[in-house]
């Protein structure tokens, strides 16, 4: 799957989001994933040793790209996906492909061809594959919040999200639990919110931005939650001009990189698209 669209990013008070969730429903309802449309995700965040794709996201590099393996699930059946998302100038651009989480160890791992593991010639697997080579990508950090998502109740495909209780684990494994230790939580500056669409954005969409007074800015998740790790002296992205990841040292070193202050994460729904959320 390939998707190209635009999205507009906003930093609103909690007040405020839960008033835009409202002001919303006329013309959206939340995810089809969910009764609620609330559910929790991890994104496992694939970099080169000198965090050069964090890199290019600090320094506004106009093309850019991110890799990286999300799930819904600590189910060992359920599936993973193999994300690229790519921003040029203004579009972002975001392929992916399914893979089964008990294929991800030797895809990742021992270098096993996609097609000797029966997944046929999936392009999207292909590419991230190849990127990862390229700058021979490893395990950075396993990137953890709650996603309250709303979708259009018409055919414009439009798609808002709100999102909260961001949390990080620095790693160098490939595994993607939502659950277990070495969970930090970054400290709240308030919900994320995202505007997404396919092409121009429908009328409400520009009246909500007035009448909310919205003011669009840029955020990244990855480098929010590498920041954080700086500051408690686990990297430094945003401060060394190479960004020169202390992590990688530490996790060589056998340290523990966080605690877990969050306690579980429960989960329920389908493997497709399960839906969990914070106990």
């Amino acid at each position: 799957m390939i998707r190209s669209r635009h999205e507009l990013k906003y930093l609103v008070p909690e007040a405020q989001a839960v008033a835009i969730a409202e002001w919303i429903r006329p013309f959206m309802r939340p995810d089809r994933h969910s009764t609620t449309g609330v559910y929790s995700l991890v994104s496992l965040y694939w970099d080169s040793d000198d965090l050069r794709l964090c890199r290019e996201s600090v320094e506004g590099v106009k093309s850019r790209l991110k890799l990286r393996i999300r799930s819904y699930s600590d189910d060992p059946v359920a599936p993973c996906f193999f994300e690229i998302k790519r921003r040029v100038n203004q579009v972002i651009v975001k392929s992916r492909a399914r893979v089964l989480r008990s294929l991800a160890g030797p895809l990742l791992t021992d270098g096993v061809r996609p097609s000797a593991l029966g997944l046929g010639e999936d392009k999207n697997l292909t590419q991230f594959l190849f990127y990862r080579q390229q700058i021979n990508a490893k395990p950075v950090v396993r990137v953890r919040y709650l996603r309250q998502a709303f979708e259009s109740r018409f055919a414009d495909e439009v798609r808002v999200t709100f999102d909260r209780q961001l949390s990080l684990s620095i790693t160098r494994t490939h595994e993607l639990g939502l659950n277990g230790p070495g969970w930090q939580r970054v400290p709240e500056r308030g919900v994320v919110l995202e505007i997404k669409f396919t092409h121009g954005y429908p009328v409400w969409v520009s009246r909500l931005v007035q009448q909310f007074g919205l003011q669009a800015q840029s955020m990244s998740k990855y480098v929010r939650s590498l920041t954080h790790a700086s500051a408690l002296r686990f990297c430094a992205p945003a401060v060394q001009p190479k960004v020169a990841c202390q992590a990688v040292e530490a996790m060589h070193q056998g340290r523990r990189c966080g605690v877990n202050p969050d306690a579980q994460v429960t989960q329920r729904g389908d493997s497709d698209g399960a839906i969990v959320a914070l106990a």
